[in-house]
């Protein structure tokens, strides 16, 4: 099968090293013609995944066309933000019936959209899959055994899709709520940040447990509020990509959040990492989100807080602990 993946970050490129086999050709585009340029003839990816070597067959391209006219199935890895224009790019190019899976984790602002519904908006007639789950990509890189969820209503088109991604330490199950899985990717980077938080200002295991549960129960709210599956957040896409987010420290969303408790501004945060931290834009809509659905969501809602600059991280926590007492354990509130 010849395959494509669009975004050269570190997770589009992790996917498509794990995608170059012998029964598969292929191809990842790349923004930066110099990033596609270091893929085919250094064979890396320094920015993104410094002290890794991809596969010898791994191509790159800086041509959207090409790479959209190369694929029988299209894996898209863009930032949330660059989604529905990448995609647009995209349309003429693409042959009809291809499937169409994300990567990304986030909503989009303004729409409150997840990634599969615009796939559907934007190219109607392919099948939208989600891969969600615990996948840190330097571990992946490094041959650590870890499992995937793909997510797309139709079962039959999920296990097609199973067959292609899943290697001997991919481990790579079906879901058919693409509703949960979404929702639980993209509002474990917002537990994150507050995770991170509670690690930068000090205040030890019990707290960060208790964010990262509380958290896990606000997401969960919201995915069953919006149609979802309550079993769905307690597997992959929720649960184990929630503990993955906040407790690696290769997790960009939970450096944030670390950054910020030690007191420094999100701006120069951001600047430095040089990378997209997707918690910082989808805690926008998530709020939205809550808003749309009557929901208290107190951890999301501070962060947005903190994130506006409204507050700081320190008087978040303070806020948190002192806001209302705790009703029962059942109630994200």
């Amino acid at each position: 099968m010849r395959i494509t993946v669009l975004g050269a970050g570190s997770w589009g490129t992790t996917v498509a090293s794990v995608l170059t086999r012998r029964d598969h050709e292929s191809l990842l585009w790349a923004r930066n013609p110099a990033t596609a340029d270091e893929i085919n003839e250094q064979h890396t990816n320094s920015r993104y995944l410094p002290g890794f070597t991809l596969p010898a067959r791994l191509r790159a391209t800086a041509d959207l066309e090409e790479a959209a006219r190369h694929a029988q199935m299209l894996v898209v890895g863009v930032p949330c933000s660059a989604f529905r224009a990448t995609l647009e790019q995209v349309v003429p190019y693409l042959s009809p019936w291809v499937p169409v899976i994300s990567l990304s984790k986030g909503l989009e602002n303004g729409t409150l959209m997840r990634m599969t519904e615009i796939i559907k908006e934007v190219l109607p007639g392919h099948p939208a899959a989600a891969l969600a789950g615990p996948n840190l990509a330097k571990e992946i890189m490094s041959g650590m055994a870890a499992a995937s969820v793909i997510a797309t209503e139709d079962l039959s088109v999920a296990t097609a899709m199973q067959q292609v991604i899943r290697r001997q330490l991919l481990r790579v199950y079906t879901n058919h709520d693409v509703i949960g899985c979404e929702i639980g990717g993209a509002l474990k980077n917002v537990v994150a940040i507050a995770t991170g938080i509670a690690q930068g200002l000090g205040v030890g295991d019990n707290t960060r447990a208790a964010v990262i549960s509380r958290g896990l129960a606000e997401l969960t709210k919201l995915a069953v509020a919006m149609g979802g599956e309550p079993a769905t957040l307690a597997g992959l896409a929720g649960m184990g990509d929630l503990v993955a987010t906040c407790i690696s420290p290769q997790s960009r969303n939970r450096y944030v959040g670390e950054q910020l408790g030690r007191g420094r501004a999100l701006d120069e945060i951001l600047a430095e990492m040089g990378q997209v931290a997707e918690g910082v834009r989808t805690v926008h809509a998530a709020v939205a989100l809550a808003d749309r659905y009557g929901l208290a969501m107190p951890i999301t809602r501070t962060i947005h807080r903190v994130v506006t600059g409204e507050i700081t991280a320190a008087d978040a926590y303070a806020g948190l602990l002192r806001s209302h007492p705790a009703g029962h354990e059942s109630d994200p509130g």
